[in-house]
């Protein structure tokens, strides 16, 4: 007599869950809009020292500094656009 035991198909060795990376993808579009926020403080800031608004608002400080607002947004969206590759990294046209 012989027995044949079947075992169901489980997840295939070397496939490991994507939850790294659409967790990766749901930061990467929250850090785009705040990185156009701090480009928008950044010019808001550029319009103030040039008198063409109002007072910035905060007046003194490390985040007083135009250049602070512009390194942060380009940090951020430099971090959106690796964590965006990091997302879609191995996936296909198809998919």
């Amino acid at each position: 007599m012989i027995v044949r035991i079947r075992f169901g198909r489980g997840t295939p060795v070397g496939k490991k869950p994507r939850k790294r990376r659409r967790f990766a993808a749901g930061v990467a579009g929250f850090l785009t809009p705040a990185a156009a926020l701090a480009a928008a403080f950044g010019a808001w800031r550029i319009a103030a020292d040039m008198n063409w608004t109002g007072s910035f608002a905060i007046p003194s400080g490390f985040f007083s500094h135009w250049q602070v607002w512009l390194a942060g947004a380009m940090v951020l969206q430099l971090c959106a656009t690796l964590l965006n590759r990091y997302a879609k990294k191995g996936e296909t046209a198809a998919t």
